[in-house]
C-alpha cells in the first residue's frame, strides 16, 4: 500500500455493508434476504464506486440499489405495454 491515502473500495463497502448487520437483524427474514440483494446490488457497482471518489459509502449502496431498481422498473414497464398491446389486438 505504498503511496495509498485511502484504503481500497472493496474492503471499505463490505466494512460499511457489516456496519449495517444490527439494522438487518431487526429485519423479518423476508426483509433480511431483500436487504442482501440490495446490498450485493452495491456489490455489483463496487468497479464505479471505486471511481466516484465519494467520501461517504452509503450514497454509493443508496445509488446502487437505485439503478438496479430503475432497471427493474424499466423491464417491468417494457412487459406492461407489451401486455396492453396484446390485450388491444385480441379486442
Amino acid at each position: 500500500m505504498v503511496g495509498r491515502t485511502v484504503p481500497s473500495f472493496r474492503p471499505a463497502l463490505e466494512h460499511e455493508i457489516e456496519s449495517w448487520k444490527d439494522f438487518k437483524r431487526a429485519l423479518r427474514l423476508q426483509e433480511q434476504e431483500i436487504f442482501n440483494k440490495l446490498m450485493n446490488f452495491a456489490r455489483i457497482h463496487a468497479d464505479a464506486g471505486s471511481l466516484s471518489a465519494r467520501p461517504m459509502l452509503s450514497e454509493i449502496l443508496f445509488m446502487s440499489f437505485a439503478i438496479e431498481q430503475e432497471k427493474k422498473i424499466e423491464i417491468l414497464e417494457s412487459k406492461v405495454k407489451e401486455l396492453e398491446v396484446k390485450i388491444k389486438g385480441k379486442e
